[in-house]
C-alpha cells in the first residue's frame, strides 16, 4: 500500500511540477538576490477573517431585510476595510527583496544565527514574519534602508548545510488576511565539528601526540594562565590568584621553537569523528595558547601558521573532512 501511495504522489507532483509551475518551483533554491513579486505571493483569509465575512454577510442580510440604511452603510464600509486590508498586507511583501545572506560560527549540534538582509525598496514594511522549522521572528523595515533579520535555525551535523526553505508572511493590518511567500536560498552555511570537551593536553611538538611540554622553574617566564589538572603545585601563582578570585599558574612552557603538529593519523584508538572533533578542540586550544601548529590530514597538511585565517582553514578542512576519512 505505501509504495503505491509513495508513487500516486510522485506523479501528482510531477503533474504539478508541468501544469502549475508557480506553485511548485518556490521548492527549487535559488540564487540572490531574491525578489518577491505578485506571481509568488500568496493570500487566504485567516480565521478571524472567516468570522468576520460571516458577521459581514449577516448584518448585510439584516440590513436589506429591515431597510435599514445606516446599518447597510456600516456593513459596506467594514467590507471596503477589510478589503482594502488585503492590499496593505500584500503591499507588505510585494516588491521586498532578499539581497544577503551570512551566518555565524556554530559547532555542530548548537543553533546556528543566520542574518537576512532585506531591501524594502522606498515602502516601510512593519510586521513582517519569518518562520523556520526552528521558530519564527518579527521584524520591521524602514523605507530606503537595508536592515537585517536574524533568524536561529536548528542544530545540524557537521559541513556543507542548506538553509532550508522559509516562510516569509504577515497579517497586518487587521489578521483578516495572511500573505505570504516562500524563500529557499541557494546558500550553503558551513558548520564546524563539536569541539571535544574535556580535551586532552595539546601535543608538544612535531611528532609527539598525547605529551605534555615540560615545565620547569629554569624556564623563562611566560605570564600567567588558567590551571590545569596536570600543574605542579609550585607554579601556582598565589598571590595573582586571589587577586582574579581564580587558581593561576605561572606559564613556563618551554617554548623551544618547535611547532605543533596536529595529526589525524596519530590518534589511533578514535573513530573518524572523534578523531575530528579532537583536532577541532587542539585547534582552538592552540589559537587561545599563541602556538604555531600544522594540521596534517589525510591528503592535505595546513600551516604551520597562526592567526584567525589560518584556524578558520584549520576548521573549514575539518567541517568538510569525508565521513569515515583514511585512517
Amino acid at each position: 500500500m505505501a509504495p503505491a501511495l509513495a508513487g500516486l504522489r510522485l506523479r501528482a507532483l510531477a503533474f504539478a511540477e508541468r501544469r502549475l509551475p508557480a506553485l511548485t518551483r518556490l521548492r527549487r533554491r535559488e540564487d540572490l538576490p531574491i525578489r518577491l513579486d505578485r506571481r509568488r505571493i500568496y493570500v487566504l483569509p485567516t480565521g478571524f477573517g472567516v468570522l468576520f465575512g460571516v458577521l459581514l454577510f449577516v448584518m448585510l442580510v439584516g440590513a436589506l431585510n429591515y431597510g435599514n440604511n445606516a446599518a447597510l452603510l456600516l456593513t459596506c464600509v467594514l467590507a471596503a476595510a477589510a478589503g482594502s486590508s488585503l492590499f496593505v498586507a500584500f503591499r507588505a511583501l510585494s516588491g521586498l527583496e532578499l539581497v544577503g545572506l551570512r551566518a555565524d560560527e556554530a559547532e555542530a549540534g548548537t543553533p546556528r544565527r543566520v542574518h537576512l538582509r532585506f531591501d524594502p525598496g522606498q515602502r516601510a514594511r512593519s510586521s513582517l514574519r519569518l518562520r523556520h522549522a526552528a521558530g519564527a521572528i518579527v521584524f520591521d523595515l524602514e523605507a530606503g534602508r537595508a536592515a537585517e533579520a536574524t533568524l536561529e535555525l536548528a542544530p545540524s551535523a557537521r559541513g556543507w548545510q542548506p538553509t532550508g526553505r522559509l516562510r516569509l508572511w504577515t497579517d497586518q493590518p487587521f489578521g483578516l488576511f495572511q500573505c505570504w511567500s516562500w524563500i529557499n536560498p541557494a546558500q550553503e552555511l558551513l558548520v564546524y565539528p563539536a569541539l571535544e570537551r574535556p580535551a586532552p593536553p595539546l601535543p608538544s611538538g612535531r611528532g609527539r601526540i598525547g605529551e605534555q611540554a615540560e615545565t620547569g622553574s629554569s624556564e623563562e617566564h611566560a605570564g600567567l594562565r588558567e590551571y590545569r589538572p596536570s600543574d605542579p603545585p609550585r607554579l601556582i601563582a598565589w598571590k595573582a590568584s586571589v587577586r582574579h578570585d581564580s587558581l593561576l599558574v605561572r606559564d613556563v612552557e618551554r617554548r623551544s621553537g618547535e611547532m605543533l603538529e596536529l595529526a589525524h593519523h596519530a590518534l589511533r584508538g578514535l573513530d573518524a569523528e572523534a578523531r575530528i572533533r579532537r583536532l577541532a578542540a587542539w585547534v582552538v586550544e592552540a589559537e587561545r595558547a599563541q602556538r604555531s601548529y600544522a594540521l596534517v590530514l589525510p591528503g592535505a597538511t595546513i600551516g604551520p601558521s597562526l592567526g584567525e585565517a589560518h584556524r578558520t582553514a584549520c576548521l573549514r578542512a575539518l567541517a568538510t573532512l569525508p565521513a569515515g576519512a583514511a585512517p
